[in-house]
C-alpha cells in the first residue's frame, strides 16, 4: 500500500476518541492506533475497503496500537475477510476482545489469522 491513501486519516470524535490508520510499510497491509467504535468506524471501514481492494493472497492489520475495539469493528474486519476472493488476513497484536469476538461469532473463519500480544 504505498502512496496516498485516501483511506489513510485520522479522527477525533467530541470524547477525544481518535483513530490513525495508515499503511504498512514493509509488507501489504495497514497499521491502525487509537480506539475503534462507534465515532471511529467510518475511517476503519474506508481503510478495510481499501486494503480488500489491494489485497493478493496475504494483508496484514498491525494493531499494536489499539487500545479499544467494539463489536462492530471486528465485524467489519470479518465481512472484509470473507469477502475476498482468496487468501487471507492476518491481525498482528490486536487487543484482548478482538480475538475473543472472533471466536464467539465466526468461530469457523478461517481467513483470518490473530498472532496475540
Amino acid at each position: 500500500m504505498d502512496g496516498p491513501d485516501p483511506a489513510v486519516g485520522r479522527l477525533r470524535d467530541g470524547s477525544g476518541a481518535l483513530l490513525e490508520v495508515g499503511p504498512l510499510r514493509d509488507r501489504p497491509g495497514i497499521r491502525a492506533s487509537g480506539e475503534i467504535g462507534v465515532t471511529t468506524r467510518r475511517s476503519w471501514e474506508d481503510a478495510l475497503t481499501e486494503l480488500s481492494r489491494r489485497h493478493s493472497d496475504v494483508s496484514y492489520v498491525e494493531l499494536s496500537g489499539v487500545r479499544f475495539v467494539d463489536v462492530a469493528g471486528v465485524a467489519a474486519l470479518a465481512v472484509t475477510a470473507m469477502e475476498l476472493p482468496g487468501g487471507r488476513v492476518v491481525v498482528e497484536q490486536p487487543p484482548p476482545q478482538l480475538p475473543r469476538v472472533l471466536e464467539l461469532f465466526w468461530p469457523t473463519l478461517r481467513r483470518i489469522e490473530v498472532t496475540p500480544r
